[in-house]
């Protein structure tokens, strides 16, 4: 960096071949065929996956039968995992299924929240608890048309574009498995002014050389992702960095649903509550919630009330109404955080009910969300990247 002042900031993606990221996949095609049957299903479901092994476990209350083994090594082998040759073949790993209900304890106060309970109301809005306790966190900011941080949207977007190339024989050695890494040089006000680092790994076949891969993948990947005008004669670029990735995917590592919490979000950027998404039904709040602050930030940015935004959301488990609302704008606020705070509660009506009812999440959306990211999906249509509620909020801070 030139001046002193500057910074550098790193986020990361991952392939939807990385073992993590088949388990998320599995979860969400699971929960996705299950509310296709039933869209008041209770899901809960983890997948974990290692050398030729496959197991889907959890908590399933439904009114349908799916055939997980089924759907598990049809996702797997969607991936590009079908051949000895990629290190994992779902047409023979074995797979290997735990399934048993939600615990009564926990569906008592989703089914029948703590307010209906005690009297305190008799609205079906108020009629679902909380699925859990927690905290979660949505934000926006102006650095990208899709107001997501710079560093996570071009990793993601990198990442995408690795599984492009190799699904449509431009670089037709690669295999499933793959990481990006961006770092962004970042002026004191907090505005980009350059890429500083790329770091793509990712798996090939054997006959395939370093200089191939390198060649290749700075060719048909990493710059037709970079902007330009950030862009410099000092971009530093390491392809696999260790010389050799042949052995990937499960083989080269176990994988398990929920550990890429951060690739899910804002790629570290803002703060992050804990709690994973995939594999959930829309009662969980870490899934639901985390979409509501979400589009709630979005929805901040896009009506110019904020150049950066963070929104805590918490709620207590089988409690409709949350227990407390946060929102951080850094400074860049154009009114009072107080006053946005209230606007935030006037515009959106975040009981756990009315964000199903109001994005919609009792559909089979999810598998699609399993790689790439949840957030600044504007390849997808998805509710909570909309910017609908914009008029509302300016209305609500006059």
């Amino acid at each position: 960096m030139k001046d002193k002042n500057h910074y550098l900031f790193t986020s990361e993606s991952v392939t939807e071949g990385h073992p993590d990221k088949v388990c998320d996949q599995i979860s969400d095609a699971v929960l996705d065929a299950i509310l296709e049957l039933d869209p008041t299903a209770h899901v809960a479901c983890e997948t974990t996956v290692t050398t030729g092994y496959v197991s889907v476990m959890g908590e399933i209350t439904a009114d349908c039968y799916v055939d997980i083994p089924k759907i598990a090594r049809d996702v797997i082998i969607g991936i590009g995992y079908n051949s000895h040759e990629a290190s994992f073949d779902g047409n023979t790993c074995a797979v290997v299924t735990s399934i048993d209900e939600q615990s009564p304890d926990i569906a008592m106060g989703v089914n029948q929240s703590n307010e209906v309970q005690n009297g305190l109301s008799d609205s079906e809005i108020d009629m679902i608890g909380a699925g859990d306790q927690g905290m979660m966190f949505g934000f926006a900011c102006d650095e990208t048309e899709e107001f997501m941080p710079l560093p996570i949207s071009l990793a993601h977007k990198m990442a995408k574009k690795l599984t492009d190339v190799r699904k449509n024989g431009t670089i037709p050695y690669l295999q499933p498995d793959g990481k990006t890494q961006v770092t962004v040089e970042y002026a004191e006000d907090g505005t980009p002014v350059r890429i500083d680092t790329v770091v793509v790994s990712t798996q090939h076949s054997a006959s395939a050389t370093l200089e191939q891969i390198r060649a290749d993948v700075i060719k048909n990947v990493i710059m037709p992702t970079l902007p330009a005008d950030l862009v410099d004669d000092e971009l530093k670029i390491f392809v696999n960095p260790t010389g050799r990735f042949v052995i990937g995917g499960p083989q080269g590592d176990s994988g398990l649903t929920g550990r890429k919490i951060i690739v899910d979000t804002y790629g570290g950027y803002s703060r992050h509550g804990g709690g994973a998404f995939s594999g959930k039904d829309p009662t969980k709040v870490d899934r639901s919630g985390a979409y509501m602050a979400r589009y709630i930030a979005k929805n901040i940015v896009a009506a110019g009330l904020a150049k950066k935004c963070e929104v805590q959301l918490a709620y207590a488990i089988g409690v409709a109404h949350p227990v407390s609302v946060f929102v951080e704008t850094f400074g860049t606020g154009k009114v009072a955080g107080s006053v946005l705070s209230e606007a935030v509660q006037k515009t959106f009506d975040l009981r756990p009910a009315a964000i199903i009812r109001d994005l919609d999440l009792r559909r089979p959306i999810y598998r699609q969300l399993a790689a790439y990211g949840h957030m600044g999906r504007t390849d997808l249509d998805i509710p909570w990247e909309k910017t609908d509620r914009v008029q509302a909020l300016l209305d609500a801070v006059k």
